[in-house]
């Protein structure tokens, strides 16, 4: 099984991405909490233990988890999985920016693959 932990639910996912996640399995949802800038690192930790928590009671171990949000969460929750010989992966895209006459800029991202942590 695939969870997504991030911002992104795969539904709005393109046919590449889809693809790429399904090859590891059944895709299924987790929604990435929001993260206060003004938490402190050992509130972060304390979220990033119960959602490894509750992924783990939801769906079990036999699963590799996409990661990718804010960054001392993702890699609490990342080192934590690892700790319990869980595949963790970030997913890889490209950028594509345009600029306008108007000097305003327009970056579109293109997944390219999974890789893992």
């Amino acid at each position: 099984m695939f969870i997504n932990l991030s911002n992104h639910p795969s539904d709005i996912w393109d046919e590449t991405q889809l693809a790429a996640a399904q090859a590891y399995g059944e895709v299924k949802d987790y929604p990435f909490p929001a993260i206060s800038p003004e938490m402190s690192s050992d509130e972060v930790k304390k979220l990033a233990e119960e959602c490894v928590e509750e992924i783990l009671k939801i769906f079990g171990k036999d699963i590799t988890v996409h990661v990718m949000g804010e960054m001392t969460f993702t890699f609490m929750v990342v080192t934590r999985l690892k700790e319990m010989e869980i595949k963790c992966v970030a997913s890889t895209t490209e950028r594509k920016v345009t600029m306008k006459d108007d000097g305003t800029k327009s970056s579109v991202f293109s997944f390219v693959k999974f890789r893992e942590y």
